[in-house]
């Protein structure tokens, strides 16, 4: 199931309102974590980084393969969960939350209009 209230991305990523208008939190769907199994590594971006939309900014490693996280939207990487550091599996037990990723400050807040609703993103998982 694709949770309402988020929006995502076709390279399975959601993205959620951080509190503030120009700040988003960033993790991986639901979908993506089943495909790649049990995560057991995570390489996040670096705060105070700058990432254009679609940048390759960190990896997800897990018992099946290593796979690419994109930058959803341009801006500034602002947080990171440190404690994927020692916990990776939240990426797989709380996708949607204990398992976020990083928060990114938008260089350009009206790009959000590019990305897909829960129901767009539901068609993309099910003709994967």
């Amino acid at each position: 199931m694709v949770p309402e209230g988020l929006q995502y991305t076709v390279e399975h990523e959601w993205i959620a309102s951080a509190g503030d208008d120009d700040v988003v939190r960033v993790g991986i769907t639901d979908f993506a974590q089943e495909q790649l199994g049990d995560v057991v590594f995570v390489q996040l971006p670096t705060v105070g980084d700058t990432v254009t939309a679609g940048d390759s900014i960190a990896e997800v490693e897990s018992t099946k393969s290593v796979s690419e996280i994109y930058a959803p939207l341009a801006g500034e990487i602002t947080a990171v969960n440190s404690d994927l550091g020692d916990t990776p599996e939240q990426v797989n037990s709380d996708p949607y939350g204990s398992g976020w990723m990083f928060e990114l400050r938008l260089s350009d807040a009206g790009e959000r209009s590019e990305l897909l609703d829960a129901e767009a993103y539901q068609a993309v998982v099910d003709g994967a």
